[in-house]
């Protein structure tokens, strides 16, 4: 089986099965981190079919910086970034507006929340969104912080000033028991 790298490089040298491989192995992590830069699951779905027409185009700049998930995975929040701020939100008369996206349909809230840990979940939603990516990448996508560094565009240090900042948040919010 190939590492990743060398799924990258073959990419890079215009190899279809390579980019292949790669998608079959990290879509569904760069599925989940769109999914929450976004709150409609159809321009995820958009973005997830620009990151990788980007991932084909651009494999060449791996450097090895990175590990090749998080050089994925930010090439991924890149692309929606950059999708996201030159759309324009869009308007509607409030009588033809759709009524507005169940905030409990997110399948990992719902496994934690049957878990009965609700109160984690929510408390992680209230978190400000740079710490909150964190937290995830960290705890969801157990990326290591240089990795997390490398897909959030800040220094290692400000990864963990971050993650350690969400960790107080989350340790005042939380019941004793769900804190270690």
């Amino acid at each position: 089986m190939e590492s990743d790298s060398e799924l990258l490089a073959r990419t890079a040298s215009g190899d279809e099965h390579g980019l292949r491989l790669l998608y079959e192995r990290h879509a569904a992590a760069v599925l989940r981190l769109l999914r929450r830069l976004t709150s409609d699951p159809g321009v995820a779905e958009e973005i997830l079919q620009e990151t990788w027409i980007a991932v084909w185009t651009s494999a060449y700049r791996f450097r090895g910086d990175s590990s090749v998930r998080a050089w994925l995975l930010g090439v991924a929040r890149r692309q929606a970034h950059n999708r996201l701020r030159r759309q324009r939100p869009s308007t509607v008369e409030f009588d033809a507006a759709p009524e507005p996206v169940d905030e409990t349909a997110d399948v990992e809230g719902e496994v934690l929340a049957a878990a009965g840990r609700d109160e984690i979940v929510a408390a992680i939603g209230r978190l400000p969104r740079t710490h909150r990516d964190v937290v995830v990448l960290a705890l969801v996508e157990e990326l290591p912080y240089a990795d997390i560094a490398e897909v959030v565009g800040v220094p290692v240090g400000t990864v963990k000033s971050r993650m350690a900042k969400a960790r107080r948040v989350l340790a005042a919010e939380l019941p004793g028991e769900w804190v270690s």
